[in-house]
């Protein structure tokens, strides 16, 4: 009975091991997210911007709406230590802005926020950065093309769109879901992710190993 509790320590160790060799990076890349993304309806929308160099400091990153999805409000959450510069573009009188006829004539096309000396993001840092806009055109999804640029001057170029075949590109630009105002109403429930897999999987290994160790103690007192 010890000699098979010990094999069956061994091999969840064993499996920890492997599952930690073979767990799923994280992204890497600028992402984009709401909780509130409603069709018609204004929402707080979050930049996230991880720093990959191991070297260097993200000091300045540049958001560009899609041009055919303009909205008509948009409002910059500060950042302690960034400062931020809005440029402007018309809105086409297009079908997405239907639901206003008296709404301004211009609207934000791109934010650049700027780090102050010594307040960019750190290698192995990620930070946030949050703006106000609405109302949401009637699209399922916005894509934003991003550069962030590092301190030493290299720039990430996050702009290119998804495929058509569903692959991710090399270097996706950030993706925002917008829900349907009709169906607001409908809980929504994602898939489990690859991340959710395989943390459960970890956590069933970590089970059999402490079962395991349990039983060979047993023994051992016996």
């Amino acid at each position: 009975m010890p000699r098979l509790l010990r094999r069956t320590a061994l091999v969840a160790v064993a499996g920890v091991a492997v599952l930690a060799v073979t767990a799923p990076p994280a992204a890497a890349h600028v992402t984009v997210h709401s909780d509130e993304a409603v069709q018609g309806a204004l929402a707080e929308i979050a930049f996230r911007v991880p720093t990959e160099s191991a070297t260097a400091s993200t000091v300045k990153l540049r958001v560009a709406f899609p041009p055919d999805h303009l909205v008509e409000t948009v409002s910059v959450r500060p950042r302690p230590g960034w400062t931020y510069q809005l440029t402007t573009a018309p809105i086409q009188q297009v079908a997405q802005h239907e639901h206003s006829h008296s709404g301004p004539a211009q609207t934000v096309s791109e934010i650049e926020w700027t780090a102050d000396t010594g307040s960019g993001i750190k290698p192995g840092e990620y930070d946030e950065f949050r703006i106000a806009a609405g109302p949401l055109p009637s699209t399922d999804k916005l894509a934003f093309r991003v550069l962030q640029t590092y301190s030493d001057g290299e720039v990430a170029r996050w702009i290119d769109l998804p495929a058509a075949d569903g692959q991710e590109p090399e270097h996706p630009a950030p993706v925002l879901t917008i829900t349907g105002a009709d169906r607001i109403s409908q809980p929504v429930v994602d898939a489990p992710t690859m991340q959710v897999w395989w943390a459960l999987g970890v956590a069933g290994v970590a089970l059999l190993l402490a079962i395991g160790s349990i039983g060979i103690s047993i023994q051992r007192r016996r």
